[in-house]
């Protein structure tokens, strides 16, 4: 049986210093048999056109689309009240990350919201006895991840159309933190983000699926990049909500304290 790899980025959040050095870990590994993308690719960070070209330029490569990518489609910022993953409307941080959201719109424009109507809502595939599926956070939705719970009804529901299967593999992003759970037959995993990570730890974050036969193997690589230049271009181009992003990407935790 031959082995299938998977190289998987997610939540690049428009950081290219580190989605360049993701890009070159993959590059540098010979044996890649499909590219994914998990999605919230632009908003928030300093280069959405920027993250836009490099993301056009990948061979081979799924994307799946999340909140933030749907906001683009969405227009949230033309909403009445907008509001974002159960935040108060009249929260003003809420309403900085929605200006930021119609600034990265008109960063992308039509080429952007294009990209974003063109992504999966999710992608399955049987590779020998193991059924991966990837998403953002739920086939069901792109802002709450399933609990370990619902994902093994999923399970059984899905193993009544793939009675061959003996292993379950669930892969999303969206948490901005890793996460390895087993239950049964059935791996939940996050690497947690390429570009904006919410454990403490700065450096970015790519990772590798690989199946054979009945097993599989999660090699989640957490590398260094230069955050000064996602800081400087922060500086820079000054994006709403952009000081509490400076402090984010340094310290890799959510900073709402300027």
């Amino acid at each position: 049986m031959a082995a299938k790899t998977f190289a998987i980025i997610t939540d690049i959040h428009s950081n290219v210093a580190s989605l360049k050095t993701a890009l070159g870990i993959i590059d540098e590994r010979k044996n890649i048999d499909q590219k994914i993308c998990l999605g919230d690719c632009f908003a928030l960070g300093p280069s959405p056109k920027e993250t836009l070209n490099i993301l056009l330029s990948i061979d081979d490569c799924i994307f799946i689309r999340g909140n933030h990518d749907r906001y683009l489609i969405e227009r949230l910022w033309e909403q009445e009240r907008p509001s974002l993953e159960g935040m108060n409307p009249d929260d003003p941080i809420c309403q900085a990350i929605v200006a930021n959201e119609e600034w990265t719109a008109n960063e992308v424009g039509d080429d952007g919201v294009k990209f974003a109507k063109s992504m999966h809502i999710a992608y399955r595939e049987v590779v020998d006895n193991v059924l991966v599926e990837l998403t953002h956070a739920w086939y069901q939705r792109d802002d709450i991840p399933p609990t370990m719970e619902e994902a093994l009804i999923w399970r059984n529901h899905i193993q009544n159309a793939h009675p061959d299967v003996s292993r379950f593999v669930f892969i999303h992003g969206h948490v901005h933190t890793p996460r390895n759970e087993t239950d049964e037959n059935l791996t939940i995993l996050c690497q947690g983000a390429t570009g904006l990570p919410f454990d403490e730890d700065p450096r970015g974050s790519v990772a590798f699926l690989t199946v054979e036969g009945d097993t599989f193997e999660w090699d989640l690589i957490r590398y260094d990049y230069d955050q000064n230049i996602t800081i400087d271009l922060l500086e820079k181009r000054q994006p709403p909500f952009y000081q509490n992003l400076q402090n984010t990407v340094k310290y890799a935790a959510i900073r709402n304290d300027v």
